[in-house]
């Protein structure tokens, strides 16, 4: 079994264009499908480009009352519309009250062949009338005409934990807790000393394009047996990750023992913040320390850079003793999240 300073885990990273015309206002109405009837005084209509600043603002505000900081903002929204395949037209929907001003967002997008997963949020101010539970009645509703007929589908749902208004709403649409994740922080108050690397080891930047392929074949063997994990091929990882506008290969280490890959770690930055995305070590270097040197190293990097906040995402129920090697690096928990999920009842579901 690897030793606690060689975990892997994962971390946000999941954002693009110009307005988006009328027609899909109407489309997206089309996809709200009869009997999800909004409260009155709201209305639904498809986000443009530039509603991303207003839909940030929401997501901010549940963030201040949830944790007291921002984590995500508007640079991860960026990214999430950035992302391969997100369709502003059909995969996400704003709800705007009487003035005009959005409230409230979703989006539900493929993630796998029968995984849709979706995320919302509505504005603190506007809670408790109905909004969430409209905007859930309709990533269900995406959910089946998305994974129509196919067997084992299933619809993910994340929140906050501590949500218990949206616990109580998803659980009384079948969906069941699936996975626990926290996202954990550290405080550079000063240059931290990234220390010495394992004997037999080398820890370096990369070199775009050539390195890439060996941070995606660490990466992918590194969480195989990840929970929610799913294999993808290197050129459409690739297009994911430089399409990113947080893309930042500079930011980004690979570690070697004996001229082969060893581990890696891949980064960037939103704003004021500092996000580890991906720690990988392979199961063979594991218990050498591999993983806390990327993780120091990162931390020097970002620092560096005049970063002073690094935040990631871990499972909580990561087997591979993540969550104590981000403590001993000095990391400690800020928000927790969870993935809930229900089957969608398609043949073949089991």
């Amino acid at each position: 079994m690897p030793g606690p300073a060689d975990p892997v885990t994962q971390a946000n990273s999941t954002a693009r264009r110009a307005a988006v015309p009328v027609r899909v206002i109407a489309a997206a109405t089309a996809l709200y499908a009869p009997g999800m009837e909004l409260p009155a005084g709201y209305r639904l209509r498809a986000p443009a480009t530039g509603d991303l600043g207003a839909v940030a603002d929401v997501l901010v505000a549940d963030e201040l009352e949830e944790t007291g900081q921002i984590v995500l903002g508007a640079d991860f929204v960026r990214d999430e519309w950035s992302r391969v395949g997100f369709d502003l037209a059909t995969d996400a929907w704003v709800v705007v009250d009487s003035r005009g001003a959005i409230v409230g967002y979703v989006q539900a997008m493929l993630e796998e062949p029968a995984v849709v997963e979706c995320w919302g949020v509505v504005h603190p101010q506007h809670r408790g009338r109905g909004v969430g539970s409209s905007l859930l009645s309709l990533t269900e509703e995406r959910a089946s005409h998305l994974l129509a007929g196919v067997p084992a589908a299933r619809l993910r749902h994340g929140i906050n934990a501590g949500d218990r208004a949206a616990a109580a709403m998803l659980q009384a649409r079948g969906l069941r807790p699936a996975r626990h994740f926290w996202q954990m922080q550290i405080d550079l108050t000063g240059p931290p000393e990234p220390g010495p690397v394992p004997e037999g080891a080398e820890i370096a930047g990369i070199e775009p394009p050539g390195d890439l392929r060996a941070i995606h074949a660490v990466l992918e063997e590194a969480f195989a047996d990840h929970w929610g994990h799913r294999g993808e091929p290197f050129d459409r990882w690739a297009e994911e990750q430089t399409g990113s506008p947080a893309y930042d290969p500079t930011l980004w280490l690979l570690a070697t023992a004996a001229g082969q890959p060893a581990g890696a770690l891949t980064g960037h930055v939103w704003d004021d913040r500092g996000w580890v995305n991906y720690l990988g070590v392979l199961a063979p270097f594991r218990g050498r320390g591999i993983g806390a040197a990327l993780l120091r190293r990162s931390f020097a990097t970002f620092a560096g850079r005049g970063i002073r906040r690094v935040i990631l995402n871990v499972d909580a129920e990561n087997p591979t003793g993540a969550t104590a090697l981000y403590e001993h690096a000095g990391m400690r928990v800020i928000s927790r999240w969870d993935v809930w999920e229900r089957s969608l009842g398609n043949s073949g579901d089991s």
